[in-house]
């Protein structure tokens, strides 16, 4: 068999949690905007509602560092660490005790429908979970749902998947009495400030009384250009192949630096990965913005001037994904979550490989943040 044969199973990350749900219990804000996040992962999607003033309330996930990630970062909300198909509707009732549910969110996993998956099909298992998605619709009655996944969907089965979904939106929505209006749209989050060309397609769900009103782009202007990867990461110090430093050498140097470092002290998750003598000199021979192997032509040395391509988790056993425009070397951790829009004071849990995971896999903060304003527009006038 050829190695990527689609009859093949796709192998399973080691991280994720394989026994029963384990549910983290803790004390609660008691702000009303109330979100619970499926899928939650890293919290890209959490931080950026909480940035818009917005309560998390709950998270799942069923990959370990993620779901430590998620707890460190978002000391106030609950968590529930398994295979959201072992979650029985009444573990989440229990825990959240009659809290009315505003925004249920999901970035359901995405890898079946990827364009970097070269084991892409229609028939991959993960396309399905988002199923689990519309149990808890069903379950927790929300007035808005926002479930994001790669734009790849859209063209999968021809649009039956996009059909599907909304199709089940709709009648989840008849069954728990809010009859949901639903709508979807591609969205760039270099649009919204995030230093990288990532295009996801997102579902927005409202009752029938509040109107979907979807963010404008802000950036990619000649007034407002895209933010670069030197505005992403140009003030993080240097590092050689498997050096670390967890302080900042320079002052930031933009308006992106200065938010990124704004209530960090120290310099968290900053150390290079290490690599073989050949592969640090196929770096160092790399032009910025050129492909480092011919054959995986999306691994490219980045370039200071221009926004970062999208970055991807890379399986199971991710390797570094993108050269340092300037060191011979993959990024770090913290380099690919400034790149994601992720503050420096937000801690990745896991180690290098796993932490490339999380970023890969976030929902850019400020992506989210752009949604949610508008969401909260609505319920501010709306009611």
């Amino acid at each position: 068999m050829k190695k990527w044969d689609k009859d093949i199973p796709v192998e399973e990350n080691p991280y994720y949690w394989r026994g029963a749900p384990k549910v983290f219990q803790r004390e609660m804000d008691s702000n009303p905007l109330t979100i619970v996040d499926l899928f939650c992962g890293a919290g890209g999607s959490s931080l950026g509602f909480a940035l818009a003033g917005f309560n998390v309330v709950l998270g799942i996930d069923m990959h370990r560092p993620s779901m430590e990630t998620f707890l460190h970062n978002h000391p106030k909300t609950m968590g529930i660490m398994g295979d959201i198909r072992k979650v029985p509707n009444e573990m989440v009732l229990e825990l959240l005790d009659g809290v009315e549910v505003k925004v249920l969110m999901a970035g359901v996993p995405c890898q079946g429908f990827s364009l970097n998956n070269r084991k892409r099909n229609p028939n991959d298992p993960r396309n399905y979970l988002f199923l689990e998605f519309i149990r808890f619709v069903e379950v927790l009655k929300p007035d808005f749902l926002v479930l994001e996944n790669v734009s790849g969907m859209k063209s999968m089965a021809n649009g039956g998947f996009v059909r599907e979904i909304e199709k089940q939106i709709k009648i989840a929505g008849e069954k728990n009495g809010k009859r949901y209006r639903v709508e979807h749209k591609i969205m760039n989050a270099a649009d919204f400030g995030v230093p990288q060309i990532r295009k996801r397609l997102i579902f927005l769900a409202s009752a029938r009384d509040f109107p979907i009103i979807w963010p404008e782009p802000e950036f990619g202007t000649p007034d407002r250009p895209y933010r670069t990867v030197f505005d992403a990461i140009g003030d993080l110090p240097a590092l050689q192949p498997g050096e670390k430093k967890n302080f900042y050498t320079t002052p930031p140097q933009t308006e992106y630096q200065r938010f990124m470092r704004d209530g960090s002290v120290v310099l968290l998750n900053h150390e290079a990965p290490r690599h073989p003598q050949s592969t640090i000199e196929k770096i160092k021979k790399t032009k910025p913005g050129e492909p480092m192997y011919p054959k995986f032509t999306q691994r490219i040395r980045l370039t200071w001037d221009k926004p970062s391509p999208t970055q991807v988790a890379g399986g199971i056993r991710p390797q570094f994904q993108f050269g340092h425009p300037r060191d011979p070397r993959g990024l770090t951790v913290r380099e690919r979550a400034r790149i994601q829009s992720f503050p420096d004071w937000y801690q990745f849990f896991g180690g290098i490989v796993q932490g490339r995971v999380q970023t890969g896999n976030a929902v850019p903060p400020l992506l989210a943040k752009a949604i949610a304003e508008k969401i909260r527009e609505v319920i501010n006038k709306y009611g």
